[in-house]
């Protein structure tokens, strides 16, 4: 049920035009949160505006390829001109690989390209808007994640890759975001119904798909404040005991937990 909690905020989402990132869009502007929505199609961004402001929030789409550091800039400057400081950054925007094929028999250009939409469009978004969240002292960044970056995959080699590597960014930002009071939460939302995953031949005999209004009320939720004790950590919207997460997330903090690591392999291990 929306409490309006959001009012007054201002979120910039990714890949705003389809899928998650549109429902998420609308879920935060149906919370009263400003959205500003970025994505490669006019048509589709422009829908879920209108739906967004239906539920009376402020918006704009925005076009933008978010590997493209300048177009990047141009995107958040509009955002920032007609809603103001972004207090909430959502890094949706994704790719697959395309083929289930091992390494050696992939598009070498569409495997790079993969790596490129997962990895370096989050990076060019935070640099852009993490300089005002800092001045600010405030502000929070969900990375859309996935359960590919804890694992390995021999035939979603990109995909795999790309998140893995978006995980242990957050995980780099962690300490030095966490002294500007800003929060940074890699959130997977699990196996859902959308585009994306209906290409992916591993999910073509799927019985049951992960719930996308679950997944919207769950970054609501992280746009509130509510997973703020689990900075810089993984959470598997899913899968996870919610409730469970935040009540231990001081042991999680104290033990490291939800981070990737090596597995000591001795008790003298020097990576302990």
């Amino acid at each position: 049920m929306s409490t309006g909690s959001l009012t007054g905020q201002v979120g910039l989402i990714t890949g705003a035009g389809r899928g998650i990132g549109r429902e998420i869009a609308i879920g935060l502007a149906a919370d009263g949160m400003a959205v500003g929505l970025v994505g490669r199609t006019h048509e589709t961004l422009t829908d879920t505006l209108k739906e967004c402001v239906r539920h009376g929030s402020r918006g704009v789409a925005v076009t933008a390829d978010v590997t493209r550091p300048g177009s990047v800039r141009e995107a958040v400057r509009l955002v920032e001109r007609d809603l103001g400081p972004i207090d909430l950054l959502v890094n949706n925007a994704g790719q697959v690989d395309r083929a289930e094929v091992p390494l050696w028999e992939t598009d070498a250009n569409q495997w790079w390209q993969v790596v490129e939409t997962n990895l370096r469009g989050p990076y060019n978004l935070l640099r852009c808007i993490l300089p005002g969240m800092v001045s600010r002292e405030h502000g929070r960044i969900i990375n859309l994640n996935s359960g590919f970056a804890l694992r390995p995959d021999g035939h979603y080699t990109a995909y795999a890759t790309s998140k893995g590597a978006l995980l242990q960014l957050s995980d780099n930002m962690a300490d030095s975001l966490a002294q500007h009071n800003i929060v940074v939460l890699d959130i997977s939302p699990g196996a859902v119904a959308t585009d994306m995953t209906a290409g992916m031949p591993m999910f073509k005999d799927m019985k049951s798909w992960g719930s996308i209004p679950y997944m919207v009320a769950v970054t609501v939720d992280a746009a509130r404040g509510r997973f703020d004790a689990l900075h810089g950590r993984f959470i598997h919207a899913g899968r996870d005991d919610l409730d469970e997460l935040v009540a231990r997330a001081e042991r999680i903090r104290e033990t490291d937990a939800r981070t990737l690591r090596l597995r000591p392999y001795k008790p003298d291990d020097p990576m302990v």
